[in-house]
């Protein structure tokens, strides 16, 4: 540019023969061809990528390089450049302004002038039609690109399908559409010829729709007959004879639709459900990119609600296996008061190993606390396991004892007891009021390895009671122990697993609760009824965790005679 402008510059300069003729039919003086700095100029002026066309301070064009020749071919030598053909270009030198961007003949120019201070002007005029097309390309890849994270983000949110339907259709307009709709065949146990349900949101609908119709509505769409197979469809116009039968997937007031496109959503079923985007008459319609976007998109909408759909499937199962596996409520039993408390390890499913029971006989009842090694679903089937065992052996047999024995043999021959390294701690009692109205209760508890229970007397005195015994599961040769107690009108007795004593936390987070903390605790809460008494011993367990994780936790207690004032 330097050359240009000390060459060029200081009068007319060509680059050939054709620019010499320009400028002498124009009347402007025609410097010595070979004198050697008009010859650089005009190679360094026809060498540029650039159009640049030089004016005289009259604003009469003086100077064109091949560039602008071939740009701007209705600019010649000797015109007035504010009168020139080019509306941009005359209108910024009509105006004085330092550039213009404007679209000339199909392409995109952009201009910037640069004055000189003998009123000479040279404007620098480039074609960025391709480099705007890029420019327009990126960004609509990222416009794209930042569309699927929003969907992707927005389709996880929720696990619940109906939510992940409406997300669905409201994600696409107006993006991607006037309207949404996806379509769906009924799920199992339905017949697959039954009815078909949708959901749709468009703008004037405010919120989702939806229904159900009759399986010939997929006929009414074009492709989507296709599409609920799994068949990737293409972009189709709407046919007006067709509208009669649209009015399920349209608002009253869509007004005429332009074109529909129609993707399958393999993750919704094996070909059970598609997604129909829907553009408004006057609308362009669905290019190649858009069609590669609203697939990807119902893709990723299929795979959601599929997830979704999994999801509850699987919440169904665990509320049933909550329901066989979770501690029951406790039965009436006639001279006791009962009460129940329960914390699993942090279990989604909110089951575990720590299980406890009780049931009513006709002289009184049996109760139990047991403890399985291990936590979460297997150590929950292995309790369910001894609980039902449990509860079939008590029919033939009530000594605690010898039903600790039955229990320990029942789990040896299970089928899969030689796959299995799993054992429980186990306490097992029977209780019966006393012969003499006032004496209380009559205890016999079996131990199977279990922490000593704790008795806790009307006086808030607190005392451990030693029972022993091998865990059950553990050794086919396994001894238990059995010891008899009575508890006293008021005196209540407080069954509890390892993972009480065990919490860890405290001031330094690693200190566990402990059997002298929980007596302690115990005794300051006895007087309370037997169900506010365990709410208060876990409430001071979770203060002693605060946060932290811990073990399966499991209390039971029984309260000799009627609810105690």
């Amino acid at each position: 540019m330097t050359g240009s402008r000390r060459g060029g510059l200081a009068g007319p300069v060509s680059g050939g023969a054709t620019a010499s003729r320009q400028r002498r039919a124009a009347g402007s003086p025609a410097p010595d061809p070979a004198a050697p700095e008009a010859l650089l100029a005009g190679g360094l002026l026809d060498g540029l990528a650039e159009a640049v066309v030089l004016t005289d301070a009259a604003g009469r064009v003086t100077l064109l390089n091949d560039a602008a020749r071939q740009l701007l071919p209705e600019v010649a030598i000797g015109c007035q450049l504010t009168m020139c053909p080019v509306p941009a270009l005359a209108r910024a030198a009509e105006d004085g302004s330092d550039g213009f961007e404007a679209e000339h003949l199909g392409r995109q120019l952009h201009g910037r002038c640069r004055p000189f201070t003998d009123g000479r002007s040279v404007w620098y005029v480039r074609d960025v039609t391709e480099e705007r097309a890029r420019t327009d390309a990126l960004l609509a890849e990222r416009s794209r690109t930042a569309f699927l994270a929003e969907a992707g983000a927005r389709l996880s949110l929720s696990l619940h399908p109906e939510h992940t339907l409406r997300a669905a259709v409201t994600l696409l307009v107006p993006y991607l559409a006037d309207a949404a709709v996806v379509v769906r065949r009924p799920t199992a146990p339905l017949p697959a010829t039954g009815p078909l349900s949708w959901v749709r949101y468009a703008a004037g609908d405010g919120r989702p729709v939806s229904g159900t119709g009759r399986a010939e509505l997929a006929d009414s769409v074009p492709g989507l007959t296709e599409a609920m197979s799994g068949d990737p469809t293409e972009a189709s116009p709407w046919l007006a004879a067709q509208l009669a039968d649209l009015g399920w997937a349209l608002p009253d007031d869509f007004g005429p639709p332009g074109t529909v496109l129609v993707a399958p959503m393999p993750g919704a079923g094996a070909g059970s459900g598609a997604l129909v985007a829907i553009r408004r008459a006057g609308r362009p319609g669905f290019d190649e990119p858009d069609v590669a976007l609203v697939r990807q998109f119902a893709a990723r909408a299929g795979a959601a609600l599929g997830t979704a759909e999994l999801y509850g499937e699987q919440a169904h199962l665990a509320r049933v296996l909550q329901a066989s596996l979770l501690p029951p409520a406790l039965p009436p039993i006639p001279g006791v008061t009962l009460a129940g408390g329960y914390r699993a390890a942090g279990d989604s499913l909110r089951i575990g190993g720590d299980f406890y029971d009780a049931f009513p006989a006709d002289d009184g009842g049996t109760f139990a606390l047991g403890d399985v090694c291990g936590k979460g679903v297997e150590a929950a089937v292995l309790s369910g396991r001894v609980r039902q065992s449990l509860d079939t052996l008590r029919l033939v047999e009530d000594r605690p004892l010898r039903l600790l024995e039955l229990l320990n043999q029942a789990l040896f021959n299970a089928p899969d007891a030689d796959r299995r390294a799993q054992f429980t701690t186990l306490l097992l009692g029977t209780l019966a009021p006393a012969t003499r109205p006032g004496d209380g209760l009559r205890l016999r508890i079996a131990g199977g390895g279990h922490p000593a229970p704790l008795v806790a007397g009307r006086d808030g005195t607190v005392r451990a009671v030693k029972v022993g015994g091998m865990p059950v599961g553990a050794l086919p040769t396994a001894r238990f122990s059995e010891i008899s107690l009575r508890l006293a009108p008021g005196e209540l007795l407080l069954a509890y697993s390892d993972g009480v004593t065990e919490a860890r936390g405290g001031p330094d987070g690693h200190q566990m609760f402990g059997e002298a903390r929980l007596a302690q605790a115990l005794a300051g809460c006895a007087a309370l009824p037997p169900a506010a008494l365990i709410e208060s011993l876990l409430q001071h367990v979770d203060d002693w965790l605060d946060g932290h994780s811990h073990d399966d936790i499991a209390l039971l207690a029984l309260r000799a005679g009627p609810e105690w004032e």
